[in-house]
């Protein structure tokens, strides 16, 4: 990012702020664990079609896979399970996240298959080469100079492998759309991007244009809404809780004193709070581009 979040106190989403990578700091902010767990869980079949799309492109003969800015897990242990003659090196410059992989692998019986690098993406990845494929989920935004970044990627890459990039379209949004509950998740999206505009410049970027400007031409792109209703699966109310309470600690001072009530409400344990209502529905945008290095 440059894979250290400079804005680890700012946003919101899992991927976007409350950031599931790097810290300058290397510490890993507070319920960031549980927020990224939970998304993990909730779009678990989302993200085995994606790993199977990724699987298609890819070829059978992936062996080494780098999963960039690696965070919680999520998608080394996803890429572990769909490549099963695979190994992972999971990138981070959190070590606290980096240790808690190694835990989880060796938990699950996987350390063998997992390897660690605590490095910055946008400064290189050093002793990676040769990779079959690698995955950047929600990382790539947080670079300052993509087009570096993105060289050094191309470089890890062996000729022929494969890059696949998720990027996540802002904050998830949970509240009816119409209305003065949806109204007031459309004025916190844009006060978001407002902040996430100037901490976050490369958020939103046209990837496909600077993947093929970095000699990776792109061979599939798609945007795709993802959306869960009830009956909502376990842990939706405590997520959607979790996301509230950190974009209200994000917009104090950005938006008026009866916005920040209203967020207040909704994670303030009365009949308003997400974790109670019977009309939440979780909706996330998630865009990605495979591209690949020429042999």
């Amino acid at each position: 990012m440059a894979h250290a979040h400079r804005d680890q106190h700012s946003p919101t989403h899992p991927h976007d702020g409350s950031a599931h990578h790097a810290h300058d700091s290397g510490a890993i902010p507070d319920g960031l664990p549980e927020i990224l767990d939970l998304d993990a869980a909730l779009f678990a079949p989302h993200l085995t079609a994606l790993t199977g799309r990724v699987a298609c492109l890819a070829g059978d003969d992936v062996r080494h896979i780098v999963d960039l800015g690696a965070g919680t897990g999520t998608g080394t242990f996803a890429l572990l399970e769909q490549f099963p003659a695979a190994r992972v090196t999971a990138v981070d410059s959190s070590p606290a996240m980096l240790e808690h992989i190694v835990t989880v692998a060796r938990e699950r019986g996987l350390g063998d298959r997992v390897r660690t690098l605590e490095a910055d993406a946008g400064a290189g990845l050093p002793g990676v080469t040769d990779a079959d494929l690698v995955w950047a989920s929600a990382s790539l935004h947080h670079l300052d100079d993509p087009a570096t970044a993105l060289a050094g990627i191309r470089a890890a890459l062996r000729p022929g492998g494969l890059l696949a990039v998720a990027e996540v379209g802002g904050m998830p949004t949970f509240l009816p759309e119409d209305g003065a509950a949806g109204a007031l998740e459309a004025r916190c999206r844009t006060a978001l991007d407002g902040l996430h505009a100037d901490q976050l410049p490369h958020r939103g970027a046209d990837w496909g244009a600077l993947l093929t400007a970095a000699g990776l031409p792109v061979e599939q792109e798609r945007a795709e809404r993802w959306e869960l209703r009830a009956p909502l699966p376990e842990g939706a109310g405590r997520y959607a809780y979790l996301v509230f309470e950190r974009v209200r600690g994000s917009l104090e001072g950005r938006v008026g004193p009866e916005d920040l009530a209203a967020l207040g409400r909704l994670v303030g344990g009365g009949p308003e709070d997400v974790r109670h209502r019977g009309d939440l529905v979780v909706r996330s945008t998630r865009e990605t581009w495979m591209a690949r290095r020429p042999a």
